[in-house]
């Protein structure tokens, strides 16, 4: 649940959370024109830290390039602006959001003269690493098609994709989905990227049909350079991940999430597998403020 705050950051100031609103022909709310974050923010053992701000900040320019259109403040503002809103609210822990959407003007698909607006919102939510495994089902849905849209980019509209899947898979009984190409490969999760071990070695899906999460990007960081493990970029198969002998989803929210089966193919372990929990307990580490050489992934407010 989302728990209110006291302040969120609309186009430049702070507004009371009961104040925060939007018209009912925004435009974004008819056609799912808008880029989004999810952001995080861990109270380390040195301070209140959000992870991987910079990266954060740069898909969300990246992603709402696609609309041709400028945004109308800059990488170090909204830095700035994030930063502003955490003390604002007075919390060391807990998820932000920017949105990046056009606003009410006009409802024609052209949306070169609609106004632009960003929100900045953020509320308490504790880290929940270490949580249970979750069991997945492969869902009836497909990933986005590359040839349809930037799959690559963080798009509101994409999410119906995600919603719909994710819950076919609840509605089965299952915690996640888990969403195949076009090609019939193994593409992600409903909002989480997704690995596999296999004789100590990591697999996760190649960039083109997926979303490339950070977390994804931090979790081969730290199993190529801090514990010595393989990482392949490699298209893999629904029957590959069945044979895994451990599988995981990766994202802001999920963080690294165990799979304890896919489609009741069940993985032998009851929790954890020893790769993961290894990767897991270093990723921990990092998040906490305890592993020096990756104090660039920490923006310490």
């Amino acid at each position: 649940m989302v728990r209110p705050v006291e302040f969120i950051w609309m186009d430049g100031r702070l507004v009371p959370w009961n104040e925060a609103y939007v018209h009912v022909l925004t435009y974004t709310l008819h056609y799912g024109a808008g880029v989004f974050e999810g952001i995080k923010l861990y109270n380390t053992v040195r301070g209140p830290a959000i992870f991987r701000l910079d990266e954060h900040i740069d898909r969300l320019f990246d992603s709402f390039f696609v609309f041709g259109r400028s945004m109308p403040f800059s990488k170090d503002e909204i830095t700035q602006a994030i930063v502003e809103t955490i003390k604002a609210n007075d919390i060391a822990e807990g998820y932000i959001r920017p949105l990046v959407y056009f606003g009410t003007g006009q409802m024609r698909l052209d949306i070169t003269d609609s106004p632009i607006r960003v929100v900045i919102a953020m509320w308490p939510w504790e880290r929940h690493l270490g949580g249970g495994a979750v069991r997945a089902k492969t869902s009836s849905f497909i990933r986005l098609d590359p040839r349809s849209t930037y799959v690559d980019k963080k798009i509101v509209g994409h999410y119906i994709n995600s919603i719909l899947a994710h819950m076919e898979a609840k509605r089965a009984g299952y915690d996640e989905a888990l969403l195949l190409d076009y090609q019939g490969n193994v593409a992600e999760g409903a909002a989480e990227n997704v690995f596999m071990v296999k004789n100590g070695m990591l697999y996760t899906p190649p960039l083109g049909t997926i979303l490339p999460g950070i977390t994804r990007d931090s979790v081969i960081v730290i199993a190529q350079k801090e514990l010595g493990i393989s990482v392949n970029e490699e298209v893999i198969m629904l029957d590959d991940l069945y044979g895994a002998d451990e599988a995981f989803f990766t994202g802001t929210a999920t963080e690294i999430s165990p799979i304890s089966s896919i489609d009741d193919k069940r993985f032998l372990y009851d929790n954890y597998g020893v790769v993961t929990k290894r990767i897991i307990d270093c990723y921990a580490e990092i998040l906490m403020g305890k592993s020096e050489k990756f104090d660039a992934w920490l923006t310490f407010v």
